[in-house]
């Protein structure tokens, strides 16, 4: 009797645990997906300020913003809004 209770509390917990950690891998997934998603957003606004600003980008650059951080895609989002020249951007 005992032993079967103890049976089903342990099903139970493992349940209860595999729930939770599927929930926080989705979170984590999700959080993930919004920050890629953020980085993807900059980077093509950086692109398009650029293109509008200084004409055609040069392919090493768009890798360098397609490779760079959030941090420094909004660094050189900035220093592009003042920039007289596209290599002022990347200094």
């Amino acid at each position: 009797m005992l032993a079967d209770k103890l049976e089903v509390w342990a099903k139970a917990y493992i349940a209860e645990g595999e729930i939770k950690g599927r929930q926080e891998g989705k979170q984590e997934g999700r959080q993930e997906g919004k920050q890629e998603g953020r980085q993807e957003g900059e980077a093509l606004a950086l692109q398009k300020l650029l293109a509008k600003r200084f004409g055609v980008i040069p392919v090493e650059i768009t890798a360098q913003i397609a490779n760079a951080s959030l941090e420094q895609i909004e660094q050189w989002f900035d220093a592009a809004i003042d920039a007289h020249f596209l290599t002022d951007v990347f200094k």
